[in-house]
């Protein structure tokens, strides 16, 4: 029996791999710097700049669940179409649809993970940056996240639209 995974590569078409790009780029996001610390008085960003990197920006990994898990909800549906989704069983059991409720939870979570970017921060530390003219910033890394997010909600709702102008065809 030939492998599945192998034939679905050689016919997965452009959304499935705009898909996994996504995914990937959303990866690339999780070692960018997510969340940053800048100041607007000179005098405190010099003591910014002497305090180690890992202080004054985080990547995702330390930026909390609203940071990194999003990420993995693009990448795995992502992988997932490639591998199988010209598998045409997996395909009619709701993949599309799967990876299409996946990107919008992935997106969603950023959106409440943008909302709440302060609270990675207890409320001490918050009264402290604020006293010191500090601002809890976004860096690179949550953008590129969220363009991966709106991305892999467009292209998987495309899929899903094809997936039905499919089923249709096949009807008698």
């Amino acid at each position: 029996m030939p492998d599945l995974a192998v034939l679905s590569l050689k016919k997965a078409t452009w959304r499935e791999w705009l898909g996994l790009a996504a995914g990937l780029l959303a990866l690339v996001a999780l070692f960018l710097p997510w969340t940053t610390l800048t100041a607007s008085r000179p005098e405190i960003e010099d003591v910014l700049r002497t305090l180690p990197a890992t202080d004054v920006t985080r990547d995702a990994w330390r930026s909390g669940f609203l940071a990194w898990a999003p990420l993995f909800l693009l990448f795995l549906p992502g992988l997932a179409v490639v591998l199988f989704g010209r598998v045409d069983a997996v395909r009619r059991a709701g993949l599309p649809h799967l990876w299409l409720m996946a990107a919008i939870g992935a997106l969603l979570l950023m959106v409440l993970g943008w909302t709440t970017l302060d609270w990675q921060f207890d409320a001490d530390q918050r009264g402290i940056l604020s006293a010191a003219g500090i601002e809890i910033g976004t860096g690179l890394g949550r953008y590129l996240g969220l363009v991966a997010a709106v991305v892999s909600v467009v292209v998987a709702f495309l899929d899903v639209r094809v997936l039905r102008a499919e089923t249709r065809t096949r009807r008698p």
